[in-house]
């Protein structure tokens, strides 16, 4: 099935095809990165300033000719055609107008026949850029990247990333260390060593040495291309592309690929700056990879097949409290669609938080088994919350695969269920996957498209990004869609209240990596929208939840007892009060440590 949201590290690439001039290099090394975006082929005549720019004319017919055979083979629209008495100008208002993550250029050809040098190259464009020194091959084997934390170790990622996925070929990254340590380079590349840990596919390769250029050039002679980051010493008088890289040019023949941000240069290059900014290279890459829509798993027969094929069982819990309006319509539509004329649940339970309305009725006359959670292992006491609820339903279900929906939900439609079925069932690597969704805001008698996910925005995302930048990808991290494998989920510990779906993302990516977790986009849900106060008090249990992550990471008590206390203000008859409230977020252990529930998938297991 074909990904909704696979899409290139690259999403459009300039390459110039210039008259007179090799131009291959440059072609095959935009063909080996753009995957599925846009290469944009920028014609360029240089007319001597002597002649006139009529001169031109049957140049650019030529030269217009050729552009247009190449958009043939898909993947690449053509610019207009320019003669210019001032090539590299007109390249500069090209690249201004069409603004590509990248431009590629072919050293020294093009470079020659645009009348610029590579000093002023790296200097000048307002873009990211690629000087390919060719040969560069049509079709890459082996991508060698080197790597050392510089400012442009973010770009040359990225392209690195792009060819082996564009071309499904191994990409190895190089990390050189000096014979006798240097703490500042060391420094650099900490916050890159993170993301590579992202990046199981990618092949690592750590060398001592004391002349860098040499054990560079002995390395890259196994591969088909190297890419390196320009200097990061802009004042270094022996060329522009500094000591390491200028050395290596002039004695190794193997293509390589020189790459410079358009982002300024750090003040403190001994920084981790360039591993902060490569989350980003880190958090596309799985973005695309690993996010999904419900319209890809329309084949209900195709994801039974699957199912019966991999041999497992699909619980679906669902959490409630007081929802006597809308659990008969979720059940039912469930029930008929996923259950009786596609068997793809084979179990669905209601777990209640002791709702005082007929929740619990409505299921049982559907025939629902129904679970008052604070009843289940009431030996570990009764606490109150979703996350409880969530916990608990991990002990009274069996189905390998455990899904859970809110049942609250007005529009419920099939496809909240299938498309966090079918992310699991299609992909064996992922533990753990959310819905998303979009949110509309109802305000008075009107209905705001996107209003809703106010904590999502003002509290959830920016604090993922903040303190677990890997997971800024997520666009709705607490969404009440999701479900994973029991393998997975029984290891981890639950927060019982509103934390809940935090706290599982956390533990999923620090205990399986960011691969294990993918998203899947259900559409439109209609809710019931809570009032400020509720909000207030969920963002104040999500922030104490995520302040308990970093306490497990950091070792060390960040909160004292008392700030687990909020003062609600109210305002009533002319004046306003405080209301103090306990919103302690507490968590459950992982399921698989409790006895009972080891006696009993035991019991299951020999059943």
């Amino acid at each position: 099935m074909r990904n909704k949201y696979t899409k290139s590290i690259f999403q459009s690439i300039l390459v110039p095809v210039i008259n007179e001039c090799n131009n291959q290099s440059a072609l095959f090394a935009a063909r080996s990165l753009i995957g599925a975006g846009t290469i944009y082929l920028a014609g360029i005549v240089g007319i001597p300033e002597k002649e006139s720019l009529s001169a031109g004319a049957e140049p650019v017919r030529q030269l217009r000719k050729a552009i247009r055979g190449l958009t043939q083979e898909g993947q690449v629209n053509e610019v207009q055609v320019h003669a210019t008495h001032a090539p590299w100008d007109e390249l500069l208002r090209i690249v201004k107008h069409y603004s590509p993550e990248l431009l590629v250029l072919d050293w020294p050809c093009q470079l020659t026949n645009l009348g610029i040098s590579p000093a002023d190259v790296l200097e000048s464009v307002p873009c990211n850029v690629a000087l390919v020194r060719g040969p560069f091959p049509e079709k890459p084997r082996r991508i060698l990247v080197s790597l050392r934390g510089g400012p442009y170790a973010e770009l040359s990622l990225r392209i690195g990333l792009a060819i082996s996925r564009a071309r499904q070929v191994p990409m190895t990254v190089l990390h050189l260390k000096p014979l006798e340590g240097n703490s500042a380079v060391e420094a650099a590349f900490k916050g890159i060593d993170r993301i590579l840990s992202y990046l199981p596919d990618v092949q690592r390769l750590e060398l001592f040495a004391d002349d860098f250029p040499s054990a560079i050039r002995e390395t890259a002679s196994e591969y088909d291309a190297v890419i390196l980051g320009a200097s990061a010493l802009p004042d270094y008088p022996g060329g522009p592309f500094g000591p390491v890289v200028e050395t290596f040019l002039k004695k190794s023949p193997v293509s390589a690929i020189i790459v410079k941000s358009q982002r300024p240069m750090p003040p403190d290059l001994g920084s981790e700056t360039s591993g902060q900014t490569a989350i980003s290279v880190l958090v596309d890459k799985w973005f695309a990879e690993n996010t999904y829509h419900t319209n890809e798993f329309t084949d209900l027969d195709y994801l039974l097949a699957i199912k019966k094929r991999q041999d497992l069982t699909i619980s679906l819990a669902l959490p409630a409290l007081n929802e006597e309006k809308t659990v008969g319509e979720v059940i039912s539509s469930i029930q008929n669609s996923l259950m009786k004329k596609y068997p793809l649940i084979d179990e669905m339970v209601l777990m209640d938080s002791d709702s005082t309305d007929q929740t619990r009725s409505i299921a049982e006359s559907l025939g629902v088994p129904v679970y008052i959670h604070q009843q289940i292992l009431p030996q570990y006491g009764a606490r109150y919350g979703k996350g409880e609820a969530l916990w608990k339903s991990l002990f009274v279900t069996r189905g390998e695969l455990l899904l859970w929906i809110d049942t609250d939900i007005v529009n419920i439609q099939p496809h909240f269920v299938y498309g966090l079925a079918g992310v699991l069932l299609n992909n064996p690597q992922v533990q753990f996957v959310k819905g998303f969704y979009r949110r509309p805001l109802k305000v008075g008698d009107k209905m705001q498209a996107s209003g809703g996910g106010r904590v999502t925005e003002l509290t959830a995302r920016p604090l993922l990004n903040l303190f677990y930048p890997e997971l800024s990808g997520i666009v709705q991290p607490l969404s009440g869609e999701y479900g994973g494998r029991r393998a997975a989920l029984e290891q981890l510990p639950f927060f019982s209240g509103y934390g809940v779906e935090i706290g599982l993302l956390i533990d999923v990516l620090e205990r399986f990596g960011l691969h294990a977790v993918a998203q899947v986009d259900l559409q439109e849900r209609v809710h019931h929208n809570q009032p400020l106060e509720s909000l207030s008090k969920m963002s104040f249990a999500i922030i104490q939840a995520v302040i308990h992550k970093l306490e497990q990471r950091y070792g060390r008590d960040l909160v004292e007892d008392v700030n687990r206390t909020m003062k609600l203000i109210h305002y009533k008859q002319g004046h306003l009060f405080l209301e103090v409230e306990e919103i302690a977020e507490q968590s459950r252990p992982p399921i698989i440590e409790l006895q009972e529930y080891r006696e009993k998938l035991s019991h299951l297991g020999s059943a």
